[in-house]
């Protein structure tokens, strides 16, 4: 009767979290909604190879990380500790079954973010003055992905199964989505959380690299053109951080939101089970 009353309290906890989620997807659509009419003025007159050169950039910047790069990132962390602190608060969530365990899980995989914040500030800043555009970009990428992996481990996920990697892209150009395509592209990724379809994902990882690169290229022409102009360069380096931050509060409600399908689907199979 105990494990009963529990169970029952850890779902409606799962539940209430789920009503969190959702009110902050709500936020984020909304924002997605609006559209940038100074943005669209300026990016009408750079000229069609400067976009492409910044597509390719980006492109060139997921490739590095995801085939090279991925070791190399994770020297700037510690994936044993997080991955720990990940089993020892997931385990305080199955002992307790309270929303508060939940709070604190999700509280722990943003806590990584501030200290990261700054150093695409330093980063975007430092290149700005410079007049340094392009190779920023790859930086920048993988600034992103140090976040996006931290906030994996936070969950206990592999993100190097190429699954992963996919979701991890498919997130990527989700945060940057506008309008219809924003709330197209957050359904795709919430039905491959309830479940995941048999294909190839290595195949997928390719043509979804594409497509982020060409959603970042879009968002980010005008600022990241701005940055590769000396001195000026500075105001687009400064918005590395805005954009870090847009992108994680993106992922790391997705991996949330994951995270509780996964409590939700658990009860339910224990349920079944008894």
């Amino acid at each position: 009767m105990i494990r009963k009353d529990k169970e029952e309290k850890h779902i409606s906890a799962c539940i209430k979290e789920m009503k969190y989620i959702q009110k902050q997807e709500g936020i984020l659509e909304k924002d997605a909604a609006e559209s940038s009419t100074w943005k669209a003025s300026i990016e009408k007159k750079i000229p069609d190879k400067i976009y492409r050169n910044i597509e390719k950039a980006f492109l060139k910047g997921f490739g590095i990380v995801f085939d090279k790069g991925g070791s190399v990132i994770e020297k700037s962390y510690s994936k044993e500790s997080i991955l720990e602190d990940y089993a020892v608060k997931n385990f305080s969530v199955q002992i307790k079954q309270n929303r508060k365990e939940l709070k604190r899980m999700r509280r722990s995989a943003k806590r990584s973010d501030a200290r990261n914040v700054l150093v695409t500030t330093a980063e975007g800043v430092g290149l700005g003055i410079l007049g340094i555009g392009l190779p920023d970009i790859v930086l920048f990428t993988g600034l992103i992905l140090r976040g996006v992996y931290e906030t994996a481990l936070h969950y206990g996920i592999d993100y190097e199964k190429d699954f992963e990697k996919y979701i991890i892209l498919r997130m990527m150009e989700g945060s940057l989505a506008k309008g219809s395509n924003w709330t197209e592209i957050s359904n795709d990724i919430n039905r491959l959380f309830e479940s995941i379809p048999e294909r190839d994902w290595g195949e997928a990882v390719k043509e979804q690299m594409e497509k982020t690169a060409k959603a970042f290229a879009m968002d980010m022409l005008v600022l990241k053109f701005i940055q590769g102009l000396p001195v000026v360069g500075i105001i687009g380096g400064m918005t590395n951080p805005i954009y870090y931050k847009k992108i994680m509060d993106y992922v790391s409600l997705k991996y949330y939101r994951r995270y509780i399908v996964g409590e939700l689907k658990n009860q339910h199979s224990e349920e079944v089970s008894v």
